[in-house]
């Protein structure tokens, strides 16, 4: 996983419609004080300073797309009750969310209320009746999904056993699915997988897996096999068996089973991480990456997911933090670096901007960079393109190509991302960075520094580094070239 497909991704998910159906449900966090026991029993006594709502369930599939961008239809129903009139609104007036929420005057909509006092989970409350839809609510759920899918890339199931995905709309939804080229994708429940039967890929963790199968282990190898056996049984493309810890096992048709590593991280709450893995799954698949790539995604995704308190959504900007990459990898162009951006700018990250032709990298240009990241969370390095150093420096410019200085500037813990720009300036790019922050050699004035007024108009800082005396790349090539004015 690198910076550059993140940054593919990013680009490509405002294209990219994904159906969800599933059980929605609503999670509330009450937030308080505990600072006595009850009078009238031994028990801690919550003092309610605050709550918090958010989706749960199917819902927090769709709050987890949302927070990447996709194009969403969400599909489910709910309650005649307030708690699912908010569900309702809340997932169909998402960034770029329609859908048809349906509200079955039968049903109860689940809701997991959590008491949590410093940090710490001390109670949770379930209020639910599991119970199938009523056969009204049933056929428009189903008609709406139907429609969902002439406009969908991808579908994806998400079954927490509330009743929503009655036998009737699972099939008929898959067999369409299937019929029409899309890819389904199922988090699955329950002990009888058949009414799965004919989807793309299904994403049980290991105990669901060991439920359905009724064989426990814990043997990677034997796990591959009972996953494959019920692979063929149900006639899916693929199985991809969340390990928690050990990461993730893809079992595809006519492929090698391919272990996925977890990535280390401090684990604060798996609430949701299952929601998370099958959003960026398929994102990831409607956006064009072949399965395994895209579960290298879920993968990260489910780590940062863990790495956060309840349901909370994964953003791309989780998926850039502390990411690792080879040099070269951190070589974006203009579209996907103005996807990067967007999400920097989501995660309200302090990013910093400067440029350079960048021949022949020195100790001045080292400190240039170092002090430049010094100043905000994020370094972007634009680099004149090989034609524009041409017309700057001369027909003997530059001695590296374009691609060799981005590979060196990449292998710079200071940078973190590097962009070629064929202007005799920057201009254009950094009206696609809005840096926080523009930073220039102390050979510039801030009136002689490209984009300065521009940045300076919104707020945005200029700022001027002193240079590294009698270091520079004229000088070092006049040296080679056994110039004696060098």
């Amino acid at each position: 996983m690198t910076p550059r497909e993140i940054a593919f991704l990013a680009a490509a998910a405002p294209n990219v419609t994904i159906a969800v159906v599933g059980d929605l449900m609503l999670d509330e966090t009450w937030y308080g004080d505990v600072a006595r026991v009850a009078p009238e029993a031994p028990v801690p006594l919550l003092s309610l300073q605050s709550m918090s709502r958010r989706a749960g369930g199917a819902g927090n599939v769709v709050e987890n797309l949302a927070a990447l961008g996709a194009r969403t239809i969400a599909l489910g129903a709910v309650g005649p009750e307030e708690e699912g009139a908010w569900l309702a609104r809340r997932l169909t007036t998402l960034p770029l969310a329609t859908g048809t929420i349906v509200v079955d005057p039968l049903r109860t909509t689940p809701v997991k209320r959590r008491m949590v006092s410093e940090g710490r989970q001390m109670l949770r409350v379930d209020q639910e009746i599991a119970a199938g839809l009523s056969p009204e609510a049933e056929e428009k759920l189903l008609g709406a999904a139907l429609e969902a899918l002439a406009l969908a890339d991808v579908l994806l199931v998400s079954d927490y056993a509330k009743g929503t995905l009655t036998e009737k709309l699972l099939s008929t939804l898959l067999s369409a699915a299937r019929s029409r080229g899309i890819p389904a994708f199922v988090d699955p429940k329950g002990k009888d997988y058949r009414k799965y039967r004919g989807a793309a890929c299904l994403t049980p963790n290991r105990k669901e897996l060991e439920a359905v199968t009724g064989v426990a282990t814990r043997d990677r190898v034997e796990l591959a096999g009972l996953g494959r056996t019920l692979r063929k049984e149900l006639a899916v493309d693929a199985m991809l068996v969340k390990l928690s810890e050990d990461g993730m096992l893809l079992l595809a048709a006519g492929e090698p089973s391919v272990h996925i590593v977890a990535r280390a991280r401090e684990v604060y709450d798996v609430t949701g991480a299952g929601d998370t893995v099958l959003a960026t799954l398929g994102l990831a698949v409607g956006a064009g990456l072949d399965l395994a790539s895209a579960a290298e995604v879920a993968n990260r995704a489910a780590g940062c997911a863990v790495a956060k308190v309840g349901t909370a959504p994964v953003r791309f900007s989780d998926l850039l933090e502390g990411l690792t990459a080879a040099p070269d990898e951190k070589l974006l162009d203009d579209r996907h670096l103005a996807a990067v951006v967007h999400a920097l700018s989501r995660a309200h990250k302090r990013v910093v901007f400067t440029n350079g032709c960048f021949d022949l990298l020195h100790p001045g240009h080292v400190m240039l960079l170092a002090e430049a990241r010094r100043r905000g969370d994020v370094l972007i390095v634009g680099i004149n393109s090989d034609a524009s150093v041409k017309r700057l420096k001369g027909e003997s410019r530059p001695i590296l190509s374009q691609r060799d200085r981005a590979q060196v500037l990449g292998g710079l813990d200071a940078v973190d991302f590097v962009v070629v720009f064929d202007e005799d300036t920057p201009e254009k790019l950094i009206g696609i960075v809005r840096p926080d922050v523009l930073v220039k050699g102390g050979d510039y004035t801030e009136d002689t520094v490209v984009g300065a007024a521009f940045v300076r108009s919104y707020g945005g800082e200029v700022a001027l580094v002193p240079l590294v005396e009698g270091r520079s790349t004229t000088s070092m090539v006049g040296r080679i070239r056994g110039d004696g004015n060098a």
